[in-house]
């Protein structure tokens, strides 16, 4: 038995790996894909990772990779379908294999939700975004539209409003789900148009976002689209373990949720800010209480 099956290779999970390979622990790191990075890899551009002026998602995701690597973490490439309370610890039930650990790091993220419209896809990171904080820095000066309308759409239009020429903010209702000091903002906003019961059709573009069509059949030239429809969390193999909260694995800083041996990082968890750092930090702390946990066993 190890001590420590880490799930999945984002930016949690190798942050986890480094400083897990530093505790000296028995630990083996499982992702299911053949390349690790998590969405960092869907992230043509990112500039805001401390030591990073900018660099594309594959390459940092691979620079972590190598860093873990150097450190003689080892990485097993299989799909977890199933993890279960064994006495002492977890098995971990792969397709290929089963791993039992004395503790397990749940890093397996969360993929933002598809609009699931016409070249949504086909321009993803080339002027599709899911974060405006990752990339509303690349469209500075420019336009863009923001799809949605809970608290994050409405939080997204008025962080692009500060740095974008203009900003549409499309919802497909007649009214907002955001926060009445939100919805206040964004009306006294001059940068922001809102479109309400109005929806995407189609995205546009060459080789890059160029407009959006919408339902109604009007064309919006925009040179960025900012899609904030919400995210799911890949919680479902540890749903009937932790407690979860709006599908997110319910804990803080810690990562430690309510099942004694399963700690939450990354995206995966409950917090208020999804990024790379943050996912990072919660690697580091994720081993830190791990590393509590099997003292106290």
């Amino acid at each position: 038995m190890r001590d420590l099956i880490i799930a999945g290779s984002g930016p949690a999970g190798l942050s986890a790996a480094v400083y897990a390979s530093n505790a000296m622990l028995d630990f083996a790191v499982i992702e299911k894909f053949a390349m690790s990075g998590g969405q960092m890899l869907n992230t043509y551009e990112i500039n805001n990772y401390l030591g990073f002026e900018q660099v594309d998602g594959f390459t940092l995701g691979q620079t972590f990779r190598e860093h873990a690597e150097g450190k003689g973490a080892e990485f097993i490439s299989d799909e977890i379908v199933s993890i279960k309370k064994i006495d002492g610890g977890f098995k971990v039930v792969c397709a290929k294999a089963e791993y039992d650990a004395k503790a397990v790091i749940y890093a397996l993220g969360a993929n933002p939700r598809k609009l699931g419209v016409k070249g949504e896809l086909d321009f993803a990171g080339r002027g599709v975004s899911y974060c405006a904080t990752c990339d509303g820095n690349f469209f500075r000066g420019r336009t863009t539209a923001v799809v949605g309308g809970g608290d994050v759409a409405l939080e997204d239009a008025l962080y692009l409003a500060n740095i974008c020429s203009e900003v549409y903010l499309i919802h497909r209702r007649d009214e907002f789900r955001a926060a009445k000091y939100l919805r206040d903002k964004v009306e006294k906003n001059d940068k922001i148009k809102v479109l309400y019961s109005t929806e995407v059709e189609e995205i546009l573009g060459d080789r890059k976002v160029g407009s959006i069509r919408l339902k109604n059949g009007e064309e919006l030239s925009v040179d960025g689209v900012f899609i904030a429809v919400g995210i799911e969390a890949n919680s479902g193999l540890v749903k009937d373990l932790c407690e979860l909260e709006n599908g997110f694995v319910k804990a803080d800083e810690s990562t430690l949720t309510t099942c004694d041996g399963i700690f939450a990082a990354g995206d995966i968890r409950t917090k208020r800010l999804r990024q790379i750092s943050t996912a990072v930090s919660d690697g580091a702390n994720a081993v830190h209480s791990v590393e509590e946990y099997l003292i106290k066993k």
